[in-house]
């Protein structure tokens, strides 16, 4: 898996990003460079990356927006390389779902060790992943999640796009209240206005169709004045 993976570099200095695309390439990996935050993320939407590498300080999306981001969406190791070598900026960035913090300036065979070390790490942990795909839950609900499919008491329910999309996303990140604008971005992919109920509409329906309209929530609750949040139990 190692020689064929492919890694994304975040980095907005050329030469930088020149020495470590020459040294990963020459090491037997895919390289992908991007010079931008949001490039990167553009970028990563755009492949299935083995391994993230990003910098903090960068134009339009710097790298902690980034790194939570990317981790919302998908569980690839992220390595954060910067010249902020201040504890809170190590802090942060690993808080918000970065799995390594490398200090400029840094030796290219300690930059390949860790390489090497997350990736044998998500490669035992994708086989686990896809061998316990379909997840299953309390009250008869059970998440598809390789095959993006979607059964209540073992028949399929037929969401909407963006029904399945907000289930997902709020069940890959349980117990974690997301605010209304924030899943809206996230789903859409567009910047959320005010008194945009979209998102109030669609959870409304999904609800329905998961037979979650009582009182007492069972997959997903309303957290009053702020969001939603996933509070599906696991079971099995």
């Amino acid at each position: 898996m190692v020689e064929q993976s492919k890694i994304l570099i975040v980095e907005d200095d050329y030469e930088i990003a020149r020495i470590m695309r020459d040294h990963l390439d020459r090491d037997g990996f895919q390289v992908t460079w991007a010079s931008t935050g949001m490039e990167g993320w553009e970028d990563f939407k755009a492949d299935d990356y083995s391994l993230v590498i990003v910098d903090l300080m960068m134009p339009e999306m710097d790298g902690f927006t980034l790194c939570e981001t990317i981790r919302l969406e998908s569980d690839v190791p992220l390595l954060i390389v910067s010249a902020k070598n201040e504890d809170e900026s190590k802090i942060r960035g690993l808080s918000l779902g970065a799995d390594d913090y490398l200090t400029k300036p840094f030796s290219l065979k300690e930059l390949t060790a860790r390489v090497h070390s997350h990736l044998r790490r998500y490669e035992r942990y994708t086989k686990k992943h896809y061998n316990e795909q379909i997840i299953h839950y309390k009250h008869g609900l059970a998440i598809d999640f390789l095959n993006e499919a979607v059964f209540l008491d073992k028949e399929l329910l037929f969401l909407t796009a963006k029904e399945r999309e907000i289930l997902f996303f709020l069940a890959k990140n349980p117990f974690i209240t997301f605010e209304k604008a924030k899943i809206y971005e996230h789903v859409w992919q567009l910047m959320n206005v005010d008194g945009n109920n979209t998102v109030t509409v669609h959870i409304k329906s999904l609800r329905t169709k998961l037979e979650d309209t009582g009182k007492q929530a069972k997959f997903i609750q309303t957290v009053w004045g702020v969001g939603y949040r996933f509070i599906g139990e696991q079971v099995g």
